[in-house]
């Protein structure tokens, strides 16, 4: 039997793919071993978005031709996208495939066979208008599956590479988002993440169709208890879909929604599109139809030209709304992008120290947000052991409103809805203790009746 090897940098939607390429070998009777192994093919899916993004990827890409010289080694993913050539100069490279056309992999492998020619099969990612359906029926993670619904990004802030990596937005299919939702039910997830490079811009490129069909129709999938979306841009939150939200059974109260800064300023030199104001009114009225809800989201730090006024502003906003954690970015220059070549590059000590203020009121919010639920009995899906105290027969899982609990449970409890009293409230982990296994027939309680 051939053998594959993998490995994924980068973000979630990478994960997804990386499972979906898996698919495709092991359908030509691959069977799939350790990246660390002698293997006769590897696949590294590459991450773009930072220059350490490129610089990783380079050095997993050599790693692997120095495990095995005879092996086929094919690269795929953002930064094989963005910069085919410099990948294809790295002695040993075989084979490179972007973002699209990855079903091609296996033709090409078998045409390297025959003709031991390095293979550049990286195409125009701007003149792709339609979205390629890779099938993920089930993973090798147990317990919350990705489903991944659209593909691109319109968007173009002066900080970010993606729109060139991924092209612009496309959105999947409906009827195969609903198909794929049922085969995961089928192979026993009880909760799908809805993922995509922009997901929340899902149903924009189509007629008649929008991210609050896609939950209304998703609603009626038998067996799935949770829906998340994976994020969604403030402007995304139309009325329409917050009334959907709040009709939902299933989709869980927990939004990510990326904030990047909060000052006006700042915004406008990112290019994003919303100001304070309206990001602000959207959460208030989120948190009016959703009581609890969690609220996580990723900022920027020391993004060129930051004063100290307007992190300040940042810092008074998240601090003002709530936010129940974020992921906290220094600025880091992307060749390429309108933000890299722009003056007043802020110190590095500068947005350090930023950084460590902002994870400090982070971690604060955190704590503040989880000691709401002290003494709550709460919905957990155990996905792992405790690592950190493999004796305890402690196991780690997500609430619906995103709370990491750790409760005393059995292994056959894995990807299982199980009613969890949160004992002590904490951050990074809440302590909790076991009620009892949801029966199938039981449907989460509707919150706002």
């Amino acid at each position: 039997m051939p053998t594959v090897a993998f490995h994924t940098l980068g973000c979630k939607v990478n994960h997804y793919e990386t499972e979906a390429i898996w698919q495709l070998f092991q359908h030509e009777g691959y069977d799939k071993v350790d990246f660390e192994a002698t293997s006769d093919v590897y696949v590294i899916n590459t991450c773009t978005v930072t220059n350490t993004g490129d610089k990783k990827s380079r050095q997993v890409i050599r790693r692997a031709i120095r495990k095995n010289p005879d092996a086929v080694i094919c690269v795929t993913g953002c930064y094989a996208q963005t910069s085919p050539a410099e990948i294809m100069a790295i002695p040993g490279v075989d084979i490179v495939v972007g973002t699209q056309d990855r079903v091609k992999m296996l033709e090409y492998i078998e045409q390297f066979k025959r003709e031991r020619e390095p293979i550049n099969g990286v195409g125009n990612i701007m003149k792709s208008r339609v979205y390629e359906e890779l099938d993920v029926p089930a993973f090798t993670d147990r317990t919350r599956a990705s489903l991944k619904i659209q593909e691109g990004c319109n968007n173009f802030c002066t900080f970010c590479i993606i729109p060139w990596a991924r092209g612009l937005m496309r959105s999947r299919d409906p009827q195969e988002v609903i198909k794929q939702a049922q085969q995961l039910v089928q192979a026993g997830y009880k909760e799908i993440v809805l993922t995509g490079i922009h997901t929340g811009g899902y149903g924009e490129d189509l007629k008649d169709y929008s991210l609050a069909r896609l939950l209304e129709d998703l609603e009626k999938v038998e067996g799935l208890k949770r829906i998340r979306i994976s994020s969604i841009e403030a402007s995304q939150l139309t009325d329409e879909v917050i009334n959907v939200i709040d009709r939902s059974t299933k989709v869980v109260r927990h939004l990510h929604i990326p904030l990047q800064s909060g000052s006006n300023t700042v915004l406008k030199r990112m290019r994003r599109k919303y100001t304070m104001e309206f990001f602000g009114e959207r959460l208030d009225r989120l948190k009016e139809v959703l009581p609890g809800l969690a609220v996580t989201s990723d900022v920027i730090v020391g993004f060129p030209g930051e004063t100290e006024e307007e992190f300040q502003e940042t810092f008074d906003f998240i601090a003002k709304h709530k936010f129940s954690e974020l992921h906290v970015f220094p600025y880091s220059k992307r060749t390429g992008t309108p933000a890299a070549r722009m003056e007043d590059q802020v110190d590095e000590e500068i947005k350090n120290e930023r950084v460590h203020r902002l994870i400090e009121l982070s971690n604060q919010l955190a704590k503040e947000y989880a000691s709401h639920f002290e003494g709550e009995v709460l919905e957990v899906i155990p996905e792992e052991r405790d690592k950190e105290d493999k004796n305890s027969g402690r196991f780690i899982g997500y609430t619906d409103n995103y709370l990491k609990v750790k409760v005393a449970a059995t292994e056959d409890m894995i990807g299982q809805l199980v009613k969890v009293k949160i004992t002590k409230a904490g951050y990074p982990y809440n302590e909790g203790e076991f009620v009892r296994v949801l029966e199938e027939a039981e449907t989460v309680q509707v919150v706002n009746g």
